[in-house]
């Protein structure tokens, strides 16, 4: 893969990641514009490798904070400790709901649902929900000390049909917080938090897939600056999410996801497997 191109994959994995108008059917228009169709999901997960690093790096106090509390929690029961326990228990339930679940649908994902009208379908579904929860539904104001096992099986839920290429992930699971009634503040730490499980977990079901074909194909150094772009631009789309939710409205993402449906159905085709 040329520089140029592989440059191109991390800007868009990184700028499309934690916006509720989904990656993995950005990457997967962006493989079919460029010509290539990777079978299975290992170059879009080494990309979301970058993002989860990213991840990391921007709620790192916070990460930090779920962590010790989690653990400190059996020896010092503090109300403070108390909650960030109960918020590491709803990380984890959300995302075995997702792995289980996740591993059921893995092969229907990698076989059928890579194709254009999918996809455009798919992205219609996610403009539908967007809208309907910013016209239709209040924002709550619960936050992590007052979120229930329910919040996060609802949300866990949400997040498992978002395997399917064109269902924004971080849409899904901000429209089941804010549904649920969280407040839109702790509805997106929760989304963002619930990637690094998830993505770490899809790594080690990918991990030969990374290093054997994916390497091969794509080039030692166009991955590094895939990884590098994805790295640097999903930080610049997790300040601007963060940010724009302060304000903004979700229905202006539900219009960007049926115009990119509207070009994708109407101008992009499907080519055939690349290795």
């Amino acid at each position: 893969m040329p520089i140029f191109e592989a440059l191109i994959f991390g800007i868009v994995q990184g700028i499309t990641e934690f916006l509720p108008i989904s990656s993995t059917a950005h990457i997967v228009i962006t493989e079919l514009l460029f010509g290539y169709n990777f079978p299975g999901l290992a170059f879009e997960i080494f990309l979301h490798i970058a993002s989860v690093f990213a991840v990391i790096s921007y709620f790192r106090r916070e990460l930090w904070a779920v962590i010790t509390g989690f653990f400190s929690y059996f020896g010092h029961k503090t109300a403070e400790n108390r909650v960030h326990f109960r918020f590491g228990i709803y990380i984890i339930v959300a995302t075995i709901i997702t792995g289980f679940a996740g591993l059921l649908l893995k092969n229907l994902v990698v076989d059928v649902m890579k194709t254009p009208p999918f996809i455009a379908g798919a992205l219609v579904v996610t403009g539908t929900f967007l809208i309907f929860i910013e016209r239709f539904k209040k924002y709550g104001h619960r936050k992590e000390n007052k979120m229930r096992l329910l919040d996060a099986v609802i949300v866990g839920l949400a997040q498992t049909v978002a395997v399917l290429p064109g269902i924004s992930r971080s849409g899904a699971t901000l429209i089941a917080g804010l549904w649920v009634g969280l407040e839109r503040e702790t509805a997106v730490r929760y989304s963002f938090l619930l990637v690094i499980p998830v993505i770490l977990g899809s790594t080690v079901l990918a991990v030969g897939d990374i290093s054997g074909a994916i390497l091969e194909v794509v080039g030692l150094g166009s991955l590094v600056v895939s990884f590098l772009a994805t790295f640097i631009f999903s930080l610049v789309g997790i300040v601007w999410l963060i940010n724009f939710l302060k304000k903004g409205r979700l229905i202006y993402f539900a219009l960007y996801c049926y115009l990119v449906a509207i070009l994708v159905f109407t101008f992009v085709k499907e080519v055939p497997p690349t290795i």
